[in-house]
């Protein structure tokens, strides 16, 4: 993912824009809470300055990652759900905070403030156009952090049994591409309880601002792997006991027909357009089907997966 700097030269905003550089009229309320920390607008996420004497031209290399790290992404967050969750979970470190000019007060804003007071992150108020520049989504709705990237954790390590001892509830995604699809398919997974997250190495979507917003927090309450091959990655979930289950629109057995009780499971949703493959659906130990009574041929990859996901969800609390 390319830094919210982007090698461009710093825009200060104007003077006599709505709010100037109070930042939504708060930066001389004298609420030191939501204000704490806080640095003059224009510079970029990571909190970096020009280099001495500079005017915005010539900026020094921004080092987001260190080489090999951080594949996942995940380290531009945008949308005021998403920020809210990765500093109320503190997961990771967060480097900054932008927040823009001219936001009407709520709640939720509030909230965002005082966790980032909490956690002594530097807030920066800066010019809506200023944010909006650097964001990588349609509508970061005035908030946008930047945080250390989401490190992938070894596979063998998502199939450990979760809190009192549940069974793992996997969630396999091969090719799927669209970001949107699979951060709705993230949140719909952390709701139904899926414990761990199996993403392909190349080829398919990762954790993008457009995935973290869509997910709406959903990033800081899941565990995921990365694998060189889906396959491979699913013999080796059946080697560890792991009931691998594929999901496809024109298998003749029913999703509702399972027995899941009792077993930790890997659900496997394919790509949008070609859904699994065939190697892939060679390595499930079960293929089966939503069943459908309109007259269109299939469901989104997000909503089929979010459908089985908590099918999933409704036969483990029976079991338990």
């Amino acid at each position: 993912m390319t830094p919210p700097n982007r090698g461009r030269a710093a825009r200060r905003p104007p003077a006599a824009e709505k709010g100037g550089a109070a930042g939504r009229g708060r930066a001389t309320t004298g609420r030191g809470r939501a204000t704490t920390g806080r640095k003059p607008a224009g510079r970029n996420p990571a909190g970096r300055g020009t280099r001495a004497g500079a005017t915005g031209q010539g900026r020094e290399p921004r080092p987001w990652r260190k080489p090999g790290a951080g594949e996942l992404g995940g380290d531009q967050v945008e949308g005021r759900r998403a920020v809210r969750e990765l500093l109320a979970v503190g997961r990771r470190p967060v480097r900054c905070l932008w927040l823009a000019q001219g936001l009407d007060p709520s709640p939720q804003l509030d909230e965002i403030e005082a966790l980032a007071a909490k956690r002594r992150v530097r807030v920066e108020v800066v010019s809506r156009a200023r944010l909006e520049s650097e964001a990588r989504t349609d509508a970061p709705q005035g908030v946008l952090a930047v945080a250390a990237a989401i490190e992938p954790v070894p596979l063998d390590d998502l199939c450990a049994s979760g809190r009192a001892g549940a069974r793992p509830f996997l969630l396999v995604a091969s090719g799927l591409t669209d970001p949107r699809n699979l951060g709705a398919l993230l949140r719909s997974a952390e709701c139904a309880g899926v414990t761990g997250v199996v993403l392909a190495r190349h080829r398919a979507a990762h954790l993008s601002p457009t995935v973290a917003k869509v997910a709406a927090g959903a990033l800081e309450h899941l565990e995921f792997a990365v694998v060189g091959g889906i396959p491979t990655a699913l013999d080796r979930l059946r080697a560890l006991d792991v009931w691998v289950i594929g999901l496809a629109g024109e298998a003749e057995r029913s999703l509702y027909e399972l027995s899941l009780a009792g077993m930790a499971v890997a659900l496997v949703v394919g790509s949008e357009d070609k859904g699994l493959a065939p190697l892939v659906r060679r390595r499930c130990d079960e293929v089966v089907a939503i069943p459908q009574q309109g007259a269109l041929p299939s469901l989104n990859v997000g909503v089929a997966g979010a459908v089985a996901c908590f099918e999933v969800a409704r036969q483990r609390l029976v079991d338990g």
